[in-house]
């Protein structure tokens, strides 16, 4: 009973953060599950519930959904995935955790320190696609295929449900794929089903409550709550590099 507990209320805790920014369910999650969870199970977890905030929250963004606007972040990142899955055997992971915390610590703290808002207007879409790229070769490598886009985005200037719709479109996209991938190599057995069945409920109560909060910021409120919870994932994710 314990387990489940603390299965359903990282389902929650995660759950919530997705609805309410639009990522971070693997990151707040874990922080609970890998207590109870084993890491070979606890990869497609995260997959297989962020997909299903992913699309619960979808319908409520879909009118800010522009295609031509996604399609470079997302054609990137899915070209991206398979470079970074093979570097791992050059790359040490801790010490590349260590890096990007660090990064999201100073810049997410500089940031939301600012009183001024920056806005980026070059590049275009082959900027959006070198950017999809970079997560994706991050998510094949660590399994940090969100900040990157997720801070691209921030800056570049669009309403926060604009900026929504390439977190989710993005982040649905790699997420299906690697979940395709791990189904594919056998990775996902039946372990995976018991699990989610404990998950699922906290995290779709989850995404609603956060959802609902969503629905009341403003852009600028927005932007400092994506800041705050990419900031608290660089410690999240030096913690897990020096553990």
């Amino acid at each position: 009973m314990s387990d489940f507990l603390i299965i359903l209320a990282g389902g929650f805790a995660g759950g919530f953060v997705s609805g309410l920014t639009g990522f971070g369910l693997g990151l707040t999650a874990l922080g609970f599950w890998l207590h109870v969870v084993p890491p070979a199970v606890a990869a497609p977890l995260v997959a297989l519930c962020s997909m299903i905030s992913q699309a619960q929250t979808l319908p409520a963004i879909w009118h800010a959904m522009d295609f031509r606007r996604v399609t470079p972040f997302v054609l990137g990142g899915l070209a991206g995935v398979p470079v970074g899955a093979y570097l791992l055997a050059y790359v040490s992971v801790p010490a590349f955790k260590m890096t990007v915390g660090l990064f999201l610590i100073f810049y997410c703290g500089f940031m939301l320190a600012a009183k001024a808002q920056f806005q980026l207007t070059w590049g275009g879409r082959y900027a959006d696609a070198a950017i999809g790229l970079g997560g994706g070769l991050m998510g094949g490598l660590a399994g940090l295929s969100g900040p990157l886009p997720t801070l691209w985005a921030s800056l570049r200037g669009w309403g926060k449900d604009a900026r929504r719709a390439v977190f989710q479109a993005f982040n649905f996209s790699i997420l299906a794929f690697a979940l395709i991938t791990q189904i594919a190599a056998g990775l996902v057995g039946a372990d995976l089903i018991h699990y989610a069945l404990a998950a699922l409920p906290g995290t779709v109560s989850g995404v609603w409550i956060g959802r609902m909060v969503y629905g009341r910021l403003g852009d600028r409120s927005f932007d400092r709550l994506v800041l705050t919870v990419l900031l608290a994932s660089g410690v999240s994710l030096i913690a897990s590099a020096v553990a």
